[in-house]
C-alpha cells in the first residue's frame, strides 16, 4: 500500500450531505447538524446523485472515448478537448469530487447507530463498492480506507488499487450476509430505495453482478487466476446469481426542470420541444454508423436519428463539414436512447450483466454456453432500445462474418466485448472506455482526427481540487500517464 497522503477541502473537511425530506429530485446541504439525517432520508438522493453523474458527465466522455459520438464542428466549436484528448488535472475533474460527496452520503448510511437500518446498509455498501470501483478503474491508487471519515482523518492515505478491488469483493460479500441474517425488525426500504424499490433478493443479484464484473476486470491478470476462480465459486455457492432486468434510477422524475431525467433534461429537448445545445452539437460518428449499417443492426435506427429525408449520416471525430459553409445536418442521438422526460435513469444493464456472464463462461470461471449468454445480452439490448427479441434473433442468426461470433476461430472475447460497446452505446459510455482500455476491442475503432497524441487516453488524472487542497503530498503527474500508466489491471 502506499503511503501518499492528501487532503481534499471538498470531500472530508466539506461533508456535504444531499438530501430533501420532501422530494427526492430536491438536492439539498444541510449545513447545520448532518450526523443526525436518518438513512431513509440520504438513501434517495445518494441513488440519484450518483445515477446523475453516470448517466451525464461520466457517459459524456465515454462516449467520446470509444468514438460512440462525435460534433458538427462547422455549427458548434464543442467538445474540442474530448476529441483532441487534451486530459490533464482540469479534464472532468468533477468526476473525482462528485462520485466522493455521493460516496459520502452511502458512507453515513453504512455507519449509522440507528438499529434496524442492516437493509439500507446492505445497500449502501452496494452502491460504495459499485462507485469505488469507477475511481478505481479511472484513477487507479485512491483514497478508501481512510476516506470518508470526516473530521476524524482530513489526509487519508491512497490505498493501492489493487488492494482496494480485493477489499470491494469483501465489502459485497458482508452486505450480502446483512441482507441474508437481517432480523424481522429490519425496516423495510421500499419507499426510499428508488432503484430497486427494496427487493433485497435484486440487491443480492446486483451485488453478484458487480462482483462479477470486479473480477472480469482483473481477468487478463496471470497473478490473479486462481484468485478470481475461487470468488466465482463463491457466488455460484451463494446461489442468488445475477441480474436480468435492468437495474435503473427513477425518483420520480417529471416534465418540469431540474425534476426530468438528466439524459435526457441535458441532450434532449427543452419544455417547449427545442432541441438543447447538447442536443444539436452531439452527433453519432460515420465509423460507428457505418459499422451498424454493415452489420444490418436494426439498433441504428435507435441509437441514432434519422437525418431529413431519410438514412443516417455521421461525422468522424474532427472531421470538417464536407460542404463548407453550408451546414449538413447529421443524426444526432436517436429516440432509443431518448425517450422521453420521465425516462429511467441507467445504473446497469441486463445487457452487460448477460455479457459478463458470457466472459465469464468464455473464460472458464463459470459453467454455461458463453454463446447463449452472448445472444441474451443482445437480446436485452434490442430490448431496452425498444425493439424485439425476434428482431435480436434475426440479427444474431446471420452469417458469423457479420455478426462476429465464432468459437471455433476463438474470437469470443471480442465478439462479447464488440457487442457490448454497440449496447452500450449512449447508454453507459464510461463502462465501454474501460473495457476497450481493458480489451483493445472492438478493434479498429479510428483516433480522432484532430488527436494531440497517436493514442487515446486509458484513464483520468487527479484533479486540480487535489492539488489545492494537499500539493505537496499528491501524487506527481504529468500529461504523458493518462496515455502510458495504466490501471493495474491494465498492466
Amino acid at each position: 500500500m502506499k503511503n501518499i497522503f492528501k487532503k481534499s477541502s471538498l470531500l472530508i473537511a466539506s461533508f456535504f450531505l444531499l438530501f430533501s425530506c420532501s422530494d427526492y429530485l430536491d438536492i439539498n446541504e444541510d449545513p447545520n447538524n448532518p450526523t443526525n439525517v436518518k438513512p431513509e432520508l440520504l438513501l434517495a438522493s445518494a441513488q440519484n446523485s450518483g445515477a446523475r453523474k453516470l448517466n451525464v458527465r461520466m457517459n459524456h466522455v465515454g462516449n467520446f472515448m470509444v468514438y460512440n459520438w462525435s460534433n458538427n464542428i462547422e455549427e458548434f466549436i464543442a467538445y474540442q478537448d474530448e476529441m483532441q484528448y487534451i486530459v490533464n488535472s482540469t479534464f472532468y475533474d468533477d468526476t473525482w469530487d462528485d462520485l466522493y460527496l455521493t460516496l459520502a452520503n452511502f458512507h453515513k448510511i453504512e455507519k449509522t447507530s440507528l438499529e434496524n437500518y442492516e437493509n439500507y446498509q446492505a445497500i449502501a455498501k452496494i452502491m460504495k463498492a459499485f462507485y469505488f470501483q469507477y475511481l478505481v478503474d479511472l484513477y487507479g491508487d485512491i483514497p478508501y480506507t481512510e476516506a470518508l471519515q470526516r473530521d476524524l482523518e482530513l489526509t487519508p492515505a491512497y490505498d493501492d488499487a489493487e488492494a482496494v478491488y480485493d477489499d470491494l469483493i469483501v465489502q459485497l460479500d458482508a452486505a450480502i450476509e446483512l441482507i441474508k441474517n437481517a432480523p424481522s425488525s429490519a425496516l423495510d426500504p421500499a419507499n426510499n430505495d428508488i432503484m430497486l424499490h427494496g427487493d433485497m433478493d435484486e440487491w443480492i443479484k446486483f451485488a453478484n453482478t458487480v462482483k462479477m464484473r470486479i473480477l472480469i476486470r482483473q481477468s487478463g491478470m496471470p497473478s490473479k487466476q486462481a484468485y478470481i476462480a475461487d470468488k466465482f465459486q463463491d457466488i455460484i455457492d451463494e446461489g442468488s446469481g445475477f441480474i436480468t432486468e435492468n437495474v435503473t434510477n427513477n425518483p420520480g422524475y417529471i416534465t418540469s426542470t431540474g425534476k426530468m431525467n438528466p439524459f435526457f433534461e441535458t441532450y434532449g429537448t427543452t419544455l417547449s420541444g427545442s432541441p438543447t445545445s447538447d442536443n444539436r452539437a452531439v452527433k453519432g460518428t460515420q465509423y460507428t454508423i457505418d459499422y451498424l449499417n454493415s452489420t444490418n443492426d436494426t439498433r441504428l435506427e435507435k441509437i441514432y436519428a434519422p437525418i431529413p429525408g431519410g438514412g443516417f449520416a455521421g461525422i468522424n471525430q474532427g472531421a470538417p463539414d464536407e460542404q463548407g459553409t453550408v451546414v449538413v445536418p447529421y443524426s444526432g442521438l436517436g429516440n432509443g436512447v431518448l425517450k422521453n422526460f420521465t425516462q429511467d435513469a441507467y445504473i446497469l444493464t441486463a445487457a452487460e450483466s448477460f455479457f459478463l456472464q458470457a466472459e465469464a463462461v468464455a473464460r472458464g470461471y463459470i459453467a454455461g454456453s458463453a454463446q447463449n449468454l452472448y445472444e441474451s445480452g443482445i437480446e436485452a439490448s434490442y430490448e431496452t432500445l425498444g425493439l424485439t427479441a425476434a428482431q435480436a434473433n434475426t440479427y444474431y442468426s446471420q452469417a458469423t462474418n457479420l455478426v462476429g461470433w465464432n468459437a471455433s476461430a476463438g474470437n469470443e472475447i471480442e465478439a462479447i466485448i464488440t457487442q457490448k460497446w454497440i449496447a452500450l452505446n449512449s447508454i453507459n459510455g464510461i463502462e465501454s472506455w474501460i473495457e476497450y482500455t481493458r480489451t483493445g476491442f472492438p478493434s479498429g475503432i479510428p483516433l480522432s482526427l484532430i488527436a494531440s497524441r497517436p493514442q487515446r487516453p486509458i484513464r483520468l488524472m487527479y484533479p486540480n481540487s487535489e492539488y489545492v487542497a494537499n500539493s505537496a503530498n499528491v501524487p506527481n503527474q504529468t500529461t504523458d500517464d493518462a496515455f502510458t500508466s495504466p490501471i493495474f489491471w491494465d498492466n
